[in-house]
């Protein structure tokens, strides 16, 4: 894969790694059409298997009387973070060029999260296969944005790098939802995370768990890391060793079958249940004090103030001097993470 290292206003920007085509044909038949420059042939069938096009998902979307058509979707497997942005061929305003194709994905590979940085550039790389029939413009775009941080949009915007600051994908889901769905419960979400345990959180519709899993390493916000995620993966020997091989990790799950598998996580976030259980092996670890309580009910009074806002339950309190989801680490201590109009 390209491995070079490219620096544009200060940030890389050759986080991207690959990119490859999905295809659905008229007779039902699913296939990774294209790749550039390449996908090992392992990540390549985790992806397909996943894909929403396969009929593997569809049979199980089904049981769950759900839509089968994921529109956009992510996880993270070894080192890679994979984006995959699904349309029908039929979506676009012009001459139908992939008259034997019935859907397409486009798959993006890059070391980074930032579900929104690519979500948008998938779209634009994607309307131009759809368009044209022709790969060599996704290419075209692939290596603009690897090379430059832009490329041309049809809207007639341009694409920029740079406009996609990481610190905005990193709440662009609410952690205020999750505190005010598990209630004082979110203790034990936020002791796991600081304590570096194993995580695994249940939801059998895809969307709503990449919304919720991608809200919960706010709770530390002061590690800034969001490669814990992993957030969809199915219980098959690939993705479990991929998993086994990370010491800490918050796991996503469509699958019911994860509450058994206890060896996988310390702590299971049953999101449907509004339920948070400890497994046997991990009791002692969670042991609940008064500090522990007095934190629970800060995070439920903070969330469920209707003026407080994402940033706010990050902000440093000028006035306490301390992190909303960081009080065992940071009395008396401050950093500019945000201030009241956004980030620093």
């Amino acid at each position: 894969l390209i491995s070079k290292t490219v620096k544009f206003s200060g940030m890389d920007i050759s986080d991207l790694s690959a990119a490859g085509l999905i295809e659905k044909d008229v007779n039902e038949d699913v296939m990774w059409a294209w790749s550039y420059p390449t996908v090992d042939d392992e990540v390549r069938e985790m992806i397909m298997r996943k894909c929403c096009l396969s009929s593997q998902w569809i049979e199980k979307e089904a049981a769950a009387d759900s839509r089968p058509l994921i529109p956009f979707a992510f996880s993270h497997f070894g080192r890679t973070w994979y984006y995959v942005r699904t349309s029908s061929t039929q979506t676009v305003d012009s001459e139908h060029v992939l008259d034997k194709v019935t859907h397409v994905s486009l798959v993006l590979l890059t070391k980074d999260f930032n579900p929104e940085k690519y979500e948008t550039l998938a779209g634009i790389l994607l309307h131009a296969y759809l368009t044209t029939g022709d790969a060599s413009h996704i290419v075209e775009g692939f290596l603009s944005v690897f090379t430059r941080g832009v490329c041309p949009n049809p809207n007639g915007d341009q694409f920029q790098v740079k406009a996609f600051d990481v610190r905005k994908a990193y709440i662009a889901s609410s952690i205020k939802d999750v505190i005010n769905m598990f209630g004082v419960e979110t203790i034990l979400i936020y002791t796991a995370l600081l304590l570096k345990k194993r995580v695994a959180v249940f939801h059998p519709d895809l969307l709503p768990l990449l919304r919720i899993i991608r809200a919960l390493p706010v709770l530390v916000w002061q590690r800034q890391n969001w490669n814990i995620l992993y957030p969809h993966v199915e219980i098959n020997e690939v993705e479990v060793a991929d998993l086994k091989s990370a010491s800490l990790y918050v796991a996503g799950f469509v699958d019911p079958a994860i509450e058994s598998h206890t060896e996988l996580y310390d702590l299971f976030v049953n999101v449907p249940g509004n339920s948070i259980s400890v497994a046997p092996h991990a009791k002692e670890s969670f042991g609940m004090g008064k500090i522990h309580k007095d934190i629970a009910m800060q995070m439920v009074e903070a969330a469920s103030d209707n003026g407080t806002t994402e940033q706010g339950l990050i902000k440093v309190s000028e006035v306490d001097g301390f992190y909303p989801f960081q009080f065992c680490l940071s009395w008396g201590h401050k950093l500019p993470i945000c201030s009241n109009d956004g980030f620093e």
